[in-house]
């Protein structure tokens, strides 16, 4: 039986860093708050596995992207209950992610969205990435991430309500 070992203390300042980003992330993905925490605890999870790889390779935010792109546009997440010792006292609301909650005007608008669309849109807009990092992320040529991304933003514009007074 082969026993898996977690990383250590760099790894846990590492998911507190970037966890509500990644969980923010895989809500605008996935637009549901529980796939989006299932989203990123496989992220998470995965992450750990290679965590002494991805350290050495000194982009474990990308990898983390990468890899949640991967999982969210594979759709082929195994769900693993993996136990926590203690809820968090201080455990917040991502103000975030309640206010795309709050507005489903946006989460339709989004949904719209085939899913390559919507990771395009949301590296661009969410991340602020640029095409070439966004083409390595979703697997695909800079060209083809401009299309991606012109589409989408041309299917939200297509589908936003008028606004009154204006034809």
């Amino acid at each position: 039986m082969r026993v898996t070992r977690f990383p250590g203390a760099d790894f846990e300042a590492y998911v507190r860093e970037v966890g509500p980003g990644l969980l923010r992330f895989g809500h605008v993905l996935t637009l549901d708050r529980g796939e989006a925490e299932d989203l990123a605890q496989e992220t998470l999870i995965r992450v750990g596995l290679a965590w002494g790889r991805v350290r050495r390779d000194g982009n474990p935010v990308g990898y983390a992207q990468r890899t949640m792109v991967n999982l969210f546009l594979n759709g082929r997440r195994r769900r693993r209950a993996v136990p926590v010792a203690a809820v968090r006292e201080d455990a917040r609301e991502d103000a975030a992610i309640a206010a795309v909650d709050a507005t489903s005007e946006v989460k339709d608008l989004l949904a719209a969205l085939p899913p390559k669309q919507r990771a395009a849109v949301a590296l661009r807009y969410l991340h602020d990435m640029p095409d070439e990092q966004i083409a390595e992320l979703l697997g695909c040529s800079p060209p083809t991430v401009r299309s991606q991304v012109s589409r989408g933003l041309a299917a939200l514009r297509a589908n936003l309500p008028a606004e009154e007074g204006k034809p």
